[in-house]
């Protein structure tokens, strides 16, 4: 029963280890098609996503504003709606590449650095990409606002992963299973 659960273990490791890089593609990729839109058709997206969370705000807490406060309110808080997607979407794909470097033993200062610099450039690229699309520019400050998703998405999952491995992965951990076989 031993050698079956540590094949099995293994057989997993073989398998899902390659594909833990699927969520890190899916998010370039993402990243890349919002980047694509042209200018007007880029704001409008923000302001409708902001003028979303301000409808889900009103209905939630209360407020009962009405719909043309709330678009103007959506107006003046677009900015800052576009630098949290920033934030967000490179908090993912930080998180997404962060992950299965984790899973393939890289961590401490090295996964800081390699997920870090891989991140950082595809946000250049991307602020390069965006340079190419009508209504659109390239700016080093957004590459500075991906950076900061990009630090809390690589820590976060340090600190996940760190948690993990000592209390739910520990059972599976194979060379716990080995120092078990030699008792």
């Amino acid at each position: 029963m031993k050698y079956f659960l540590l094949t099995i273990k293994k057989m997993l490791r073989y398998l899902l280890k390659p594909l833990s890089f699927l969520p890190a593609l899916c998010m370039m990729y993402l990243i890349f098609s919002f980047s694509g839109q042209p200018g007007g058709q880029s704001s409008q997206t923000s302001l409708d996503a902001g003028l979303r969370l301000l409808s889900f705000l009103n209905r939630i807490l209360h407020f009962e504003s009405d719909p043309a406060r709330l678009a103007a309110l959506a107006g003046e808080l677009q900015f800052y709606v576009r630098k949290l997607a920033h934030v967000t979407e490179y908090f993912l794909l930080a998180a997404s590449v962060a992950l299965p470097l984790y899973v393939y033993r890289i961590r401490g200062l090295w996964l800081v650095l390699t997920a870090g610099v891989f991140c950082v450039a595809f946000a250049l690229l991307d602020e390069y990409h965006q340079s190419f699309v009508p209504g659109r520019s390239a700016s080093l400050r957004d590459v500075a606002v991906d950076s900061i998703g990009i630090l809390i998405g690589i820590y976060v999952t340090r600190i996940g992963g760190f948690i993990g491995r000592k209390t739910i992965f520990s059972p599976l951990s194979l060379s716990r299973s080995f120092k078990k076989r030699k008792k």
